[in-house]
């Protein structure tokens, strides 16, 4: 293969040269004197770098980029410390299906000399722990093909986190151009596995008498763009022309419009949900883990047949035991269903007076559990850009919304699903408002987990972000003081000094407002999308009693 160019560079600008031509525009991540090699190429390569403040920030920047671009997002850390403070975001990006690559340095020899400056007895192997895959590279070329296995790897299978690392000496040794292109970049998203046959699954569907489909995160295709079939197209297509009901996971929410009689929302992880799904005689669930953070329960409920379709192979034989099997790309499936199907409008096979009224339960038992974010969420959304992209923590504001907020698209609102992170959404967001200049995104966290990552406020600011963060502010750990409360335990430890946080925002250069009521909560949204920063957003539980 012929090489960029024929200039000999040390290895770690060849690297920042490399990424540019495989098309990464942003870099996230803390300079340091071991990974300082990797520095020397970055402006020359033409790549924005944003200084993240703590090496957790990188990694949830990197991770918000990679959602809200649909292209891979990609940091770089420093040896030892810098590697376990992105431990957790790369697990987060595991758990999620996020493409995330991580660069780091590491020292050349750690076994035979000791004391040296950030040593750890096993980098890699850590990494390895919340990664797809972790490896070293000890020759340049060895660098090179294994950007290039997880740049295609992102295309081709599950998204999942990847670590390399690269030694010390190694990133300051002059080396030649990468190859121009990696092997099979070609194939593009195209290279998923595609179901060779139905197997009569259509016709199935046809002569069912409650069909239901699950619709999950593994169908959302972040970072569309505007001149492809929108997914939502098909999958609204799909329960228009079968008669189905359909469940969305909180990954696949917005897939479905609020507007469907036949979508039973994202309400799968109400207790309710079993019987329902119990009544189906055929359930097609569709790019879902049915993980534990979509069911909240063990079983998924179902009687009839069980059909699942996956592009990983561990899920298709996981304790939901399916009947039928497909191992294939979502969305690959979905078009094939489409194609087989009769064209016209089947009628419905459920009783949407039932589904509208199920919808109206449980709103009203979200409401009962965490009482008045329901109504805020309403005003909110009222005054939302349609093409806003929310990025949300460890909050009971989030965990409310993700059921009642009915959003208008797919891969809109983003959250630390799975791993459960906290201090997520902060800098998930400036990743995601690097990925979308000119178009709104929105922060919504808890006042605990903001101050995992508050000090990134300082990089929206330095980038100029437009950022609304709406905190919501409880004073407390509410949600695990709840579920103490219901284990009868007195609440412990659920109690914190919190500090004046319209005031932190504004030392930090951000501007910030405590909105009483909910016209001046709608004002404040709107003027936070038109500032030259972000806006801290003070939110309490007083303002759904205005």
């Amino acid at each position: 293969m012929a090489a960029m160019d024929q200039e000999v560079r040390p290895l770690g600008a060849q690297i920042s040269h490399m990424l540019k031509a495989r098309g990464v525009d942003v870099i996230f991540g803390i300079p340091g004197v071991h990974n300082v090699e990797m520095y020397r190429g970055i402006e020359e390569a033409g790549i924005t770098h944003v200084l993240a403040r703590h090496e957790q920030g990188a990694g949830f920047m990197a991770d918000g980029y990679a959602r809200a671009s649909g292209k891979p997002g990609v940091a770089y850390v420093i040896t030892g410390p810098g590697v376990c403070n992105i431990l957790t975001p790369l697990g987060q990006a595991y758990s999620d299906s996020v493409s995330v690559l991580t660069l780091a340095s590491c020292l050349d020899e750690h076994v035979g000399h000791r004391g040296q400056l950030h040593q750890m007895r096993d980098q890699r192997g850590a990494a390895a722990t919340v990664c797809d895959w972790s490896e070293e590279a000890r020759t340049a070329r060895a660098a090179y093909d294994l950007i290039d296995r997880a740049l295609v790897e992102f295309k081709r299978k599950r998204q999942r986190s990847k670590f390399i690392q690269v030694p010390i000496d190694l990133l300051g040794s002059m080396a030649a151009s990468a190859p121009e292109t990696a092997a099979g970049d070609h194939a593009g998203s195209g290279g998923h596995l595609v179901p060779v046959s139905l197997g009569g699954l259509e016709q199935a569907l046809v002569d069912a008498q409650k069909p239901m489909f699950i619709f999950g995160g593994g169908l959302v295709q972040n970072g569309t763009p505007a001149d492809l079939t929108p997914i939502e197209i098909q999958v609204r297509d799909l329960v228009r022309r079968s008669g189905a009901a359909a469940f969305m996971t909180y990954a696949g929410c917005g897939l479905l419009s609020a507007e469907d009689p036949l979508s039973f929302g994202t309400y799968l992880g109400r207790a309710e949900s079993k019987r329902i799904i119990g009544e189906a005689d055929l359930v097609v669930v569709i790019g879902s883990e049915l993980s534990e953070c979509d069911l909240w329960r063990d079983e998924l409920g179902h009687k009839g047949i069980l059909v699942r379709v996956d592009i990983d192979a561990e899920v298709l034989v996981d304790r939901h035991r399916a009947d039928i099997a497909f191992h294939c790309e979502g969305r690959a499936f979905v078009e094939a269903l489409l194609a087989a199907l009769p064209a016209d409008t089947a009628a419905p096979r459920w009783d949407t007076r039932e589904i509208a009224a199920a919808k109206k339960r449980f709103r009203a038992e979200t409401d009962a559990e965490r009482p008045g974010i329901a109504a805020i969420c309403d005003v909110l959304s009222e005054v939302m850009p349609q093409d806003a992209m929310i990025f949300s923590d460890m909050t009971q504001f989030a965990y409310v919304a993700k059921e009642v907020w009915e959003m208008d698209r797919p891969g809109h609102w983003h959250h630390p699903s799975g791993f459960g992170t906290l201090g997520y959404a902060l800098p998930a967001s400036i990743g995601g408002a690097m990925a979308r200049p000119g178009k709104p995104t929105v922060c919504v966290a808890g006042d605990y987990g903001f101050q995992y990552t508050v000090q990134e406020l300082g990089a929206a600011v330095e980038m100029k972000l437009p950022i609304p963060i709406l905190l919501w502010d409880n004073h407390k750990l509410k949600e695990i003081e709840d579920s103490m409360v219901a284990s009868q335990i007195a609440p412990n430890a659920v109690v914190a000094v919190n500090p004046d946080f319209c005031k932190l925002a504004e030392s930090y250069g951000c501007l910030a407002t405590e909105p009483k009521t909910a016209d001046e909560l709608q004002e404040a949204l709107t003027q936070a999308f038109d500032a030259d920063r972000p806006t801290l957003i003070r939110m309490t539980a007083a303002l759904s009693a205005s």
